[in-house]
This record gives structure tokens, C-alpha cells and sequence, in this order.
């Protein structure tokens, strides 16, 4: 298992998904290829584009594809999971009966400025997951709270106890999606 698609759930600039996604990272294998997937820019999904889809859906199908295994962060908006987020995990669901996510393992975390650290839109996204075929790593859960203290402007963790901890997940999750 070497190619891990990491999707952040939050599109603002300098978030602390994006700082939280970086700390996992650095616990992947040092040969692991990893890439970003944007999702800022995918307009909105409509069942109507399925049988001539903009290239913008045909591009981030094929890149979903290419993934072993994905890494998942995201903030909670409204007790749930971003806008941007559910309609990237929509798009790349579809049409019917190619999903292209199905088979491949997945970790979830979350991460809020408060103290809850998104738990809600961490099993919002877990049931998504759960259509999609999608094992998800259930321990260590990952509800990062408080982020504005852990991290710095530009949204990078820089609380080495947290760091380590990310780290070390991103390890276990290693060793889970080598399961499958």
C-alpha cells in the first residue's frame, strides 16, 4: 500500500484540517506517494452531467482511482461534514454503480477550534463511508479539539505531543490499510 490520497475537508486558506492532514503525513513510510486532492473547485454534483460528465468530475474520478488508500480530515460545519467535502465524496460516487472509492481503507479525523474537536462530523463522514465500501481504521479515533492552540497562523500543528500522536496514527493506519 503506497499511494495514500489525502482529501481535507476545509477549503479555507491556512486551515487547521490542511495543518492537521500535514502532522499525519509525516507518519506515513518515507517511500509512501501521497497526494493532495482538491476539492475546492469540483462544481456541485448534478446527476444530469453522469452521462457526459464535465472533465472536471472525469479528472478527480481518475485521481480517486489511483489512490491505495486515503486519509480523510476534515472540520465540522452545522454537526456535519462540509459542503465541499460531501460533494466531493458524491462525485466520485457516481454514476451509479461506479463508485470509485469502493475497496479502498480509509482514516478519519476531524478537528474543531473548540473542544469537541468536530466529533459529529467525524461519524457523519463514518456513515458516508461506510455506502462508499470503505474500511475505515476505527482506533485511534481522531477528534483533534482546540486546534487554535496547537497550531500556528498558517495552520500547522506545532504542539509536538499532538504531532506525535498524528504521527503515530498515520502508522497504524500503515499497518491497517495493508490489510486490505
Amino acid at each position: 500500500m503506497s499511494k495514500f490520497g489525502i482529501i481535507v475537508g476545509s477549503i479555507r486558506k491556512n486551515s487547521y484540517s490542511k495543518g492537521v492532514a500535514d502532522a499525519l503525513v509525516a507518519g506515513l513510510p518515507a517511500d509512501a506517494e501521497v497526494t493532495y486532492i482538491n476539492i475546492a473547485d469540483l462544481p456541485l454534483y448534478n446527476q444530469d452531467l453522469d452521462e457526459n460528465s464535465p472533465e472536471s468530475y472525469v479528472n478527480f474520478r481518475a485521481e480517486v482511482a489511483a489512490q491505495d488508500a486515503f486519509i480523510f480530515v476534515t472540520p465540522e460545519h452545522n454537526r456535519s461534514i462540509p459542503a465541499a467535502l460531501k460533494n466531493a465524496l458524491d462525485i466520485a460516487s457516481r454514476p451509479w454503480g461506479q463508485s470509485v472509492w469502493g475497496g479502498k481503507p480509509a482514516m478519519v479525523a476531524s478537528q474543531s477550534i473548540g473542544g469537541t474537536g468536530a466529533s459529529l462530523a467525524n461519524h457523519a463522514l463514518r456513515q458516508s463511508l461506510v455506502i462508499l465500501d470503505m474500511p475505515t481504521m476505527q482506533q485511534p479515533e481522531l477528534y483533534i479539539g482546540n486546534t487554535m492552540a496547537l497550531a500556528d497562523e498558517a495552520g500547522q500543528i506545532t504542539n509536538e505531543d499532538t504531532k506525535k500522536f498524528l504521527a503515530d496514527s498515520a502508522k497504524q493506519f500503515v499497518a491497517f490499510a495493508a490489510k486490505f
